[in-house]
């Protein structure tokens, strides 16, 4: 059901030709490829800045680790 066959497709274009005449389909052509192209820029920023999170996330981590061990090694200078 979810497939779409070559009958399907012809089907469909024939139905744009009537709806929207033969002038008019490369400009629709056009406009759908530029929202697609715009449509995946948009995701892969989302993917940048999801790693740059993430990347920022595992510097802050590393950086608590290395606040809370010298602190340690503060205290146990202190307490010899």
């Amino acid at each position: 059901m979810g497939e779409f066959s070559l009958t399907h497709i012809l089907l469909l274009a024939v139905i744009f030709l009537i709806f929207f005449g033969p002038s008019r389909l490369p400009q629709l052509g056009q406009s759908m490829g530029k929202a697609i192209r715009g449509f995946k820029q948009g995701l892969n920023e989302i993917d940048v800045d999801a790693k740059d999170i993430q990347d920022n996330q595992q510097v802050s981590h590393q950086q608590n680790k290395q606040s809370v061990g010298q602190t340690q090694k503060q205290n146990e200078t202190h307490n010899s």
